[in-house]
């Protein structure tokens, strides 16, 4: 199976899926990893910033194994200035270009605009007749903006859960390679609330600890 985890931001995917993420390479399945925005100087970084998420993007990469990786390069929190077709076009090439079968992508009830638009344009390049290898597309919910979202229409409702008993560990030693991403309790972005947060879904499930999703779309 071919899955790819589509990511406004370099962290997303970790807080979002990276259980799931752990388990599917466990199981042998190719996983992709599809970023839309980076860091640069030209956007007002610091050269040593940009050099420190270069070197937690490469790092990332390699604890999950990805197949491939694919960077868009636009800035953080300007993708609502981008226009919609580019954002189809783009994410559907790298969509037809792994083959992807599962597709993930964040919830469009998400507090950051950069989600939404994430959501928008991966839901409209993953169109059937756009490309008949996606199968399922579902969305994951992201510590610090998924729960900081204050539409009552937009609340996360999951209805998929899957199992990480066994991967949690690993998935906060992923998640702690993004140093300048994470800070201590109450920071939602901690080790100790995306465990919490494990523990809260996999309560719901039935299970020691699970990541949750909305299952969007499914083909059978």
């Amino acid at each position: 199976m071919s899955l790819l985890v589509v990511a406004p931001h370099a962290d997303d995917e970790t807080l979002g899926c990276g259980g799931l993420l752990l388990r599917e390479a466990s199981a042998g399945h190719e996983l992709h990893w599809l970023l839309l925005t980076s860091m640069s100087t030209e956007a007002g970084w610091p050269e040593d910033r940009v050099a420190l998420r270069t070197r937690e993007i490469e790092a990332v990469h390699a604890a999950y194994g990805f197949a491939s990786r694919s960077e868009l390069g636009y800035a953080p929190a300007t993708l609502d200035t981008v226009s919609q077709a580019e954002l189809v076009g783009r994410i559907g090439e790298v969509i037809g270009r792994v083959a992807a079968e599962d597709v993930y992508v964040p919830w469009r009830g998400d507090t950051h605009s950069d989600h939404r638009v994430t959501f928008d344009a991966s839901c409209a390049a993953a169109k059937g007749f756009r490309q008949p290898s996606v199968r399922r597309v579902l969305a994951y919910e992201t510590p610090s903006e998924t729960d900081f979202g204050l539409d009552p229409d937009g609340t996360f409702a999951p209805n998929v859960f899957v199992d990480i008993a066994g991967h949690l560990d690993r998935k906060l030693e992923v998640l702690s390679l993004y140093d300048g991403e994470i800070g201590p309790h109450p920071f939602p972005r901690g080790p100790r609330a995306v465990a919490a947060l494990a523990d809260v879904r996999g309560a719901a499930a039935g299970r020691e600890h699970a990541e949750a999703f909305r299952l969007l779309r499914e083909v059978r």
